[in-house]
């Protein structure tokens, strides 16, 4: 927001010593910070002075030998080029020292003749080329009879202003106007704002008989209509055009012109549409979906059914909020204006404009407008019409309402602005921060009833109103003290760590990627039924949509390390995950991982295949005290995993998660991922983890292969195996599976490393020997196995 200190000056009196810096650094102290402060023109050692003898130099074909009166005694001699510099006219004269935007003027020769300034035009005073009209740039600038010889330029041109553009917060919507302003400065040096003036005449007639106003939507809250005749379109008074510049808009014509001072003034966005050529008939409407409209901009715009459209009996006329139509354009022969000022929804003006265009009126919208300035923003562009148009205000308005314009009553205990703040300010001065602002309020007891003018949107609970009141209570007059908190013990979630530490002390890297992917992404990797979760207004297409699994973020991050030359992976992470079931919203803490290419663990290197990843699912399970509970069902899989080697993990009856290979259709590479329910699978009672002290005596392994049906799952076998081998049996361990030659057709191999141990003593070969001998034969007897030789 570019705040011009002159158009500032109209609506409140700032104390003498307040330049743009100051006024920067005073609202800055209240929250409201700026970018820069300074002068408009930022330029020095210019008067106003009048060519008395112009002749061509001797050397040039369009250089001018000139004699400038500039105020002193002697007639300054300026060599000048400007093809429009003429005896009698008044220009303005940068002297010897003048800095401008184009450097320091210094004395010199033009092809060997003295000059001794330089006669600007108004592109060299530093003003952006936008507000530029040709005759700017083409020639020195031409200043009326009225100029007075000697005395300053700019002052005489109304730029002798000030502007500070200030960054505002987005919920300071009511600061987008020049009224909101006064209202924040009065508040910091206890002034009041001045009234705007909002009278005009009407005539006898009735406009609403002869219009219809159609709303048909909810998203237009309110809408007036008024009409305005004869209007006499021509360049605008030289102070309007230079509080728009100070504001960063190019002033264009009268009535264009006035439409956008209006929306400074007040805030409250107008339009206005050429009525001869509009009809009888507004409508407000929602678009159809792949409507077109040709804006003001000349550009063909394809709607959707979320934007708002001004319309009249046959089609869209206007992008509410936005931008107004061709179709209905102010030009220059319009005679007959009809004036709207409305209140439509924020939320769907902002997803508009963002889709097609930002504009100064959409920003406004977006914000929130103040219901009691849109009245006031049609009666003061009557006002202006009149005056600078020579426009007729016809009697009578259309008008549609269903806004609450009550204000907003606040109770405020005065303890409870000491508790916030954690000071003690004094309750008078909380009355005269609050009367500053133009609050009014009632004193209840110890209670303070304020109330709230619909203008203050961002003032809605409490301790908003405390904000405030500390704003302008002011920082420095904080006194510093020590904190006194009372002592909460810490917690952490100890099942969720354990879970970490297991996957790092396997040799896992974790990762941290976002919760937002691709809408496209969602479905994956589950078969559950839910909706996905859609981000509003996402920055981008990749990430417009909550994630329901973690393996979508680790397949991304994997995609990026492989296109960096990083072809062994093996990750994992635990996050959120985030569904939407029967208009529902819930989320569940997930841990998945995802492994690929050479596995290292320590000095061990290896391969990485299902059972690979299928260890580490065990052993995760097993430290977090599910040994023995859980088990591999191949039911229920997403499509993703490969059929033949993915299974889905159920512990203790129920489905916490899924493991296996992507599948073939969805990458070449041979990627092992595993997705665990950490939520789902804490609610289940688990052990308390045993540690045992390690043997010190050796263990004795031995290795056997068993030939079998192959549907016979390697489970059943374990089974057998540790029911046969008793307390001596510590461990077993697959490590082959075979299947093809010297195997006979429908059959394969299983391969066991089998360890036998006591902690108690040394076992004996033949000890173990007769174990390992009933292993084997229980296992032939009742799986109907055979021993591969």
């Amino acid at each position: 927001m570019k705040l011009s200190l002159n158009f500032l000056k109209d609506y409140i009196d700032l104390p003498s010593d307040v330049d743009s810096t100051k006024l920067g650094e005073d609202m800055t102290n209240v929250g409201n910070e700026y970018d820069e402060a300074g002068k408009l023109i930022k330029v020095s050692g210019l008067v106003i002075g009048q060519i008395l003898e112009c002749e061509m130099h001797p050397d040039s074909d369009h250089l001018h030998i000139c004699k400038v009166d500039v105020g002193e005694n002697l007639p300054l001699q300026i060599v000048c080029g400007a093809p429009n510099a003429r005896v009698g006219i008044k220009v303005i004269v940068a002297l010897i020292g003048a800095k401008l935007p184009g450097g320091e003027i210094k004395k010199g020769k033009l092809r060997g003749v003295e000059s001794n300034g330089m006669m600007c035009s108004i592109e060299e005073l530093g003003l952006e080329h936008k507000f530029l009209k040709p005759a700017d740039i083409e020639g020195i600038a031409e200043l009326g009879d009225d100029a007075v010889v000697g005395e300053d330029p700019i002052k005489y041109l109304g730029l002798d202003d000030e502007v500070v553009d200030f960054e505002l917060t987005a919920n300071r919507g009511d600061l987008l106007s020049i009224l909101g302003m006064a209202y924040e400065v009065g508040a910091l040096y206890g002034n009041k704002v001045k009234g705007i003036d909002l009278s005009h005449n009407d005539t006898s007639d009735d406009f609403s008989k002869d219009f219809t106003l159609d709303i048909q939507t909810e998203n237009c809250s309110l809408f007036y209509a008024k009409k305005v005749t004869n209007v006499v379109i021509k360049e605008s008074p030289t102070w309007m055009k230079n509080r728009l510049i100070a504001s960063g808009i190019r002033p264009i014509n009268n009535v264009v012109d006035i439409s956008n001072y209006v929306m400074l003034e007040v805030g409250q966005p107008l339009h206005y549409y050429d009525a001869d050529r509009l009809g009888n008939k507004l409508v407000v409407r929602m678009a159809n979906e792949g409507e077109k409209l040709t804006t003001l901009d000349e550009q063909e715009r394809e709607l959707s059914e979320n934007d708002i459209v001004i319309a009249d009996s046959e089609k869209a006329i206007g992008l509410a909020g936005v931008m107004g139509g061709l179709s209905t354009e102010v030009e220059q022969d319009t005679k007959n204006i009809v004036i709207e000022s409305a209140i439509f929804d924020n939320v769907k003006i902002r997803l508009t404009s963002k889709k097609i265009l930002r504009s100064e009126a959409s920003n406004r919208f977006e914000k929130g407008l103040d219901p009691k300035r849109t009245l006031m923003a049609i009666e003061r562009s009557c006002n202006l019409l009149e005056k600078y148009a020579d426009a007729t205000v016809v009697g009578g308005m259309c008008v549609y309402d269903k806004n609450d314009k009550k204000d907003q009553v606040i109770e405020v205990p005065y303890a409870k602005v000491k508790q916030v703040l954690g000071i003690d300010i004094p309750n008078d001065s909380i009355k005269d921060i609050l009367s500053r602002l133009d609050l009014s309020y009632e004193e209840d007891g110890d209670t303070l009833k304020v109330t709230v003018p619909t203008r203050r949107l961002d003032l809605q609970i409490k301790e908003d109103i405390i904000h405030d009141i500390g704003r302008f209570y002011g920082m420095d007059n904080i006194q510093g003290k020590s904190m006194i908190l009372p002592v909460i013990p810490g917690h952490y979630d100890k099942f969720k760590r354990n879970a970490r530490n297991k996957m790092v002390s396997l040799g896992l890297n974790e990762t941290l990627s976002y919760a937002l992917i691709p809408e496209a992404e969602v479905q994956k990797y589950s078969t559950d039924k839910f909706e996905t979760v859609k981000i509003l207004d996402p920055m981008t297409e990749e990430r417009n949509a909550l994630r329901n699994s973690l393996l979508p973020s680790l397949m991304m991050v994997y995609e990026y390390n492989k296109n960096r030359g990083m072809k062994d992976v093996s990750i994992f992470e635990i996050g959120k995950s985030f569904h939407k079931i029967d208009g529902n919203y819930g989320e569940h803490l997930s841990l998945s991982a995802l492994m690929t290419g050479v596995y290292t663990r320590g000095l061990d290197k290896k391969v990485v295949d299902f059972y690979t990843i299928k260890g580490v699912m065990e052993d995760l399970l097993d430290y977090l005290g599910f040994d023995g509970r859980y088990e591999l069902k191949v039911e229920d899989l997403p499509k993703e995993l490969h059929p033949g080697q993915a299974g889905s993990i159920y512990v203790d009856g129920h489905k916490v998660g899924i493991i296996g290979k992507i599948h073939p259709l969805v990458t070449k590479d041979n990627i092992y991922v595993m997705e665990i329910n950490l939520e789902k699978l804490s609610t289940y009672t688990h052990d308390v983890t045993k540690y045992k002290e390690i043997s010190k005596f050796p263990g004795i392994e031995k290795d056997v292969a068993f030939v079998v049906d192959k549907d016979v799952k390697s489970e059943s076998i374990e089974t057998v195996i540790k029911s046969a081998g008793g307390k001596m049996l510590k461990n077993i361990e697959v490590f082959d599976v075979y299947t093809g030659e010297n195997l006979e057709k429908g059959k394969k191999s299983y391969a066991y490393n089998l360890k036998f141990e006591n902690p108690e003593r040394t076992l004996s070969d033949e000890e173990v020997t007769q174990v390992f001998e009933k292993i084997m034969d229980k296992v032939c007897t009742e799986i109907g196995a055979e021993i591969r030789k």
